[in-house]
């Protein structure tokens, strides 16, 4: 199932599927830990895989320059944007991995999960 989402972030943002599966992956680690914690776990638990990237991706525990550099951006969503941006991604394929990952959500964990998710981590609103 996570290998469908990958390719479809892929395809969607013009990008090969490594960038994608990363920046799946670096989401995913934003919302585990900027998000509410119960339907992001919902959210995970509905995509089975989603944990596989995040630790691939190193958002876990967010070190590395990149991490210095979203800390110095003051963390959060602009964190992550630094981040994505830092992965190799500009801002129009940023807003489409985003669109995409969150209408993969719902047709997965549901509109009522992704919507509180949307709702609870802030400043996410503004970018799907």
């Amino acid at each position: 199932m996570i290998q469908e989402l990958i390719n479809r972030v892929a395809a969607a943002a013009g990008i090969d599927e490594g960038l994608a599966a990363k920046s799946v992956g670096m989401i995913f680690g934003f919302l585990q830990k900027e998000g509410p914690q119960e339907q992001v776990q919902q959210m995970l638990a509905a995509l089975p895989g989603a944990e596989g990237l995040i630790a691939q991706s190193g958002e876990g525990g967010g070190g590395g320059l990149m991490g210095m550099v979203g800390g110095l951006m003051g963390g959060g969503i602009m964190g992550l944007g630094a981040n994505l941006m830092g992965a190799g991604l500009d801002m129009g394929q940023i807003s489409t991995v985003g669109k995409e990952l969150m209408a993969f959500g719902r047709e997965h964990a549901g509109e009522d999960v992704m919507g509180q998710i949307v709702a609870g981590t802030p400043g996410l609103s503004q970018f799907v």
